[in-house]
This record gives structure tokens, sequence and C-alpha cells, in this order.
């Protein structure tokens, strides 16, 4: 067999769902294994992100803003959710590194019922706030006419979000990075079938407008939720969880806690940090916001690949220090990262040749495609070094050490972008650019400190 063929064969595999000892195979296929399923479940997260902007686009630059002000809040949101799947992928790949493939099926258990408890009390109280969320953040009276009505169902399907992130953090923390991918595939298909429909209606039966995408985004979730619970439940995987799993055990909720707590206050301040930007950006109009929102949606085309790319890192992290090879789980960073800076680069060279011609596939307005041109051309100068800092982040995460990246989105992202933005942007006059000359800036410099604090060592040393 050739080097082509055994490369086909391994994708397939990785595709497939062939359950592997990751702690011992070789670390270039065990990156290949875990990161194609992990790529092709965020590309299907990219390709929902896109054509959910694209079918909202047909309703006019306020449609847009819309949903760039109602996600910039729900990040919170996907806080919670990412917390407490950083717990999950760390724990249960630690327990599947040390071969407790029980005790990670008891885990599990206690990270449904920890994130349900969280997400149904963080739901009742935005969908109760969502006119005052959308007022707090600039909207104007059109937006907020039709922004409500769509926070609300947003808002009011976050028990699906935060248990779609769960659950796919827990099967990457297995090595069943495929039952993530399937999950997405799944969900976010139905999601792009389901949105043309109830936007615009068919035939006789009439649409739902933005209502309408709210509402496809949250049946859609809700169903790949049901689709994770099967594979659970079913017995026939690696990770299950039975009837002795299912029982409340506090300790292992509190050590759940603790490590979500340093998860979610890296998406909380990275949140607030984005909530401030976005506030800023209303203050120069929709169109404005409406291309910053849209340069955002092809940006995360590509950074949610690279982020599933990345994310191969903490699994091999987590079981390879589970498994007691605290050596093994560094290379396998620094393989990572050296793959994911290159697909980076190749991608921002993309983006400086065909910036524009992407921008004007959303919309015909000529500002917000000038707007989302430029800030692609700018973002992306920092691609490279989003390429080292994403993997580093998900390193920390894989061993369990969440609070040291909290610390730093806190040093970067508060005490620099924050403060740099208002400068640039209000201050010197330099408008929506001085946003994402910031961005560039503050996310390359999260880049340099994650990989200084990175080579210091000291997450090898993490007990969860």
């Amino acid at each position: 067999m050739n080097a082509r063929q055994e490369l086909i064969r391994l994708i397939w595999d990785a595709v497939k769902g062939k359950e592997q000892d990751y702690t011992r195979l070789s670390l270039k296929r065990s990156i290949l294994l875990l990161a194609t399923p992990m790529i092709l479940e965020m590309l299907m997260e990219s390709l929902f992100a896109v054509v959910d902007i694209f079918f909202v686009g047909r309703l006019g630059p306020a449609a847009i803003a819309t949903v760039g002000l109602t996600e910039s809040v729900l990040m919170i949101v996907y806080s919670v959710g990412m917390g407490i799947s950083m717990a999950g992928t760390a724990m249960v790949a630690r327990r599947v590194g040390e071969k407790k493939y029980k005790q990670a099926g008891t885990t599990t258990f206690q990270l449904l019922v920890t994130g349900a408890v969280l997400a149904v009390l963080l739901g009742t109280l935005t969908v109760l706030l969502a006119e005052d969320i959308l007022q707090l953040m600039g909207a104007s009276p059109e937006v907020l006419s039709m922004g409500v009505p769509y926070a609300q169902v947003i808002f009011a399907g976050n028990l699906a979000i935060i248990l779609l992130f769960l659950i796919n953090g827990v099967f990457r923390g297995a090595g069943q990075p495929h039952l993530a991918m399937r999950t997405l595939w799944f969900s976010n298909g139905i999601n792009i079938i389901l949105a043309p429909l109830l936007i615009f209606g068919l035939g006789p039966i009439e649409g739902l407008g933005l209502t309408g995408a709210a509402c496809a985004t949250t049946i859609a979730r809700s169903l790949g939720v049901l689709y994770q619970f099967y594979h659970l439940f079913n017995g026939k995987h690696l990770l299950k969880i039975t009837r002795e799993n299912m029982v409340l055990r506090y300790k292992v909720v509190t050590k759940i806690l603790k490590v979500s707590a340093g998860g979610m206050g890296q998406f909380m301040i990275d949140s607030a940090s984005w909530i401030f930007l976005t506030r800023i950006i209303a203050e120069f109009g929709s169109n404005a916001l409406a291309g910053y929102t849209i340069a955002f949606r092809i940006i995360t085309f590509t950074l949610l690949p690279a982020w599933g790319l990345s994310s191969a890192a903490a699994t091999l992290v987590g079981q390879n220090l589970g498994a007691g090879k605290p050596r093994r789980a560094e290379i396998s960073v620094w393989l990572t990262a050296r793959y994911n800076m290159i697909f980076l680069a190749v991608v921002t060279a993309g983006f400086f040749l065909f910036g524009e011609h992407l921008s004007s596939f959303f919309t015909q307005e000529p500002e917000v495609i000038s707007i989302a041109s430029e800030g692609l051309t700018i973002i992306t100068l920092g691609y490279v070094f989003f390429g080292l800092g994403m993997v580093m982040v998900q390193a920390f995460n894989g061993a369990g050490d969440t609070r040291t990246p909290a610390f730093i989105n806190i040093l970067v992202l508060w005490i620099i972008e924050i403060p740099l933005a208002y400068l640039l942007a209000i201050h010197l006059g330099f408008g929506i650019t001085g946003i994402f000359v910031t961005i560039a800036c503050s996310h390359s410099s999260h880049a340099l400190v994650s990989w200084w604090v990175f080579r210091r060592g000291r997450w090898k040393a993490v007990k969860i």
C-alpha cells in the first residue's frame, strides 16, 4: 500500500469512527484520526453560519444587524456551554487515558445534569429580558421590532445549545470525534433545509421572516441533542451511560464546576470584549454592524475548522496525561500547532485575494460589502498567530488547566483590547477600521502570551 492509499484509508477510518488507543498510536496518525472528524464537524458548523447569514441577508441590513446583536449576547450562553464542554473533554479524556471507562460514564452523567440545570436557569432569564438586552446593546427601533421575537426563540433554545456543546466535548474527550461530527452534520443539515422554508415560506404557507431562522436553528439543535442521547445510552460505544452511572455524585459535580469555571470564564471574558466591540460598532449604524457581522461569519467559516484541528490537541493532552505520558502530550501540541498555522497561512492568502467577492455573496449593499471586505483583510493579518494561540488554549483545557487561559483573556482582551478599541475607533476617529486593527493585534498578542506560558510546563501537573 503506497502513501496515498494509506492516507485515504486512515481518513476513512477516522470518518467511520474506528475507536483507537491514542496513548499508543503514533502521534501523526493520532492527530490525523482525531482532527479529520473534528475538522469536518467544524466545517459543517461553519457552513451553517454562512448559510444562515445568506438567507437572513435577503431580509436586509436590519435583519443582519439583529443577528449580530443577538449573537454577541448569545456568546454568554455559548460560554456556559463551552466551559462545561471543556470540563467534559478534559475529565473524560483523563479517565479514558487511565482506562477507567465506568468512571467516564459516571462523569458524563454528572456533566449532563449540571449543564441542564445551568441551561434552564440561563434560558429563563434571557427570554424574560430579551427586549431589555437588545435595547442595552443599542438596537435601533427597526432592529428592536424584528429582533425581540428572534432573540426570545434563540434564548429559549439554549438548553439545546449547551447540551450540544457539552456532549460533543465529551465525545471528543473519549476519542470518539466521529460522533460529534455526525451530530453537527445531522443537526446543521436539518437547519439548512428548514431555514429557507421557515423564513420565506413555501407555496400557501407564509414564512416567519427572521423569527423563522431562530425556529429552524432551535429545532435542528434539539434534534441533534436527541441523536447524541441515542449514542450515549445505546451501550454500543466505549463511552456509555448505564443505570449504574445515573446517580448524582456531588463530589464529581463540584469538580465539574471547578474545571468549568475557568472555561466559562475564558469565553465570558471573550464574550464581554466582543459585546463591547459590537456596542461600539452599533454607534456607526446598521450598515457598519451588518458588515462586521458578515466579515465574522466568513472568518468563522475558516476559524472553526482550525478550532477543530486544535481540538485534537485537547484530546491527546488529556488522554496522554491520564496514561502518565506528559512528554508525548507536549509533542502532540507542537505538531498540531504547526499544522494549524500552515492551514491558516493558506487561508490568509485567500482572503487577501477574494475578500470583496466573498463579501458580495451575502449582500448587495456597497457600503456593507466595503466594510466586510476591509474586516477580512485586516483581521486575517493575524491569522497565523491565531492558529498558534488556538492550539495552546486547547492544550491547557485538555489538561484541565482552564484557569490559565482565563487569566490570559483578562490580560489581553480586557486590559489591552477594550481600551485600544475605544482609543482607535472613538477617540482617534478611525471608526470601524480601528476595531478591525484592534482585533488583529489583540489576538496575535494573545497567541504569543499563551505560547510563552505553555512552554513553562505547569499544565503537566494539573490533577482532575
